[in-house]
């Protein structure tokens, strides 16, 4: 069996994790735990882990934590995406952007399941110019 994912995929790129209370999870994850702040959108905050980014996300349903989310990084999510496809993996939609920077930087991504239905997605930052 052919293995191609070292060859579409790079390191994970974001790993999100759900908190009863954003404001607060924001300060602990920075003020306390230390890790660097990279930007807050909405009910989203986001620290850097050594190049691997940290999602946290406002749970507002009061359940149990969702399922973690494995973001790879890829060069191309179009191409990525494409031949992704051609091997059987279906997609929730097609790559989107989630996110502009205010340098212009785009936040690509496209979601899909693993054989267990848990949810996974491939990412890539397009940058301005």
């Amino acid at each position: 069996m052919e293995t191609r994912a070292a060859e579409t995929f790079g390191a994970i790129g974001q790993i999100a994790r759900s908190v009863a209370d954003i404001a607060a999870a924001e300060r602990w994850y920075r003020d306390v735990l230390g890790l660097p702040h990279l930007y807050t959108f909405g009910p989203l905050a986001f620290f850097d882990c050594g190049g691997t980014r940290l999602m946290l996300s406002a749970d507002d349903e009061g359940g149990p934590p969702q399922a973690g989310v494995l973001y790879f990084r890829v060069a191309d999510i179009t191409q990525s995406y494409e031949e992704m496809q051609a091997r059987g993996i279906t997609f929730l939609g097609a790559p989107h952007m989630i996110h502009r920077h205010a340098d212009g930087t785009e936040e690509w991504m496209a979601f899909f399941s693993d054989n267990e239905g848990r949810p996974l997605a491939i990412m890539s930052q397009v940058r301005a110019g």
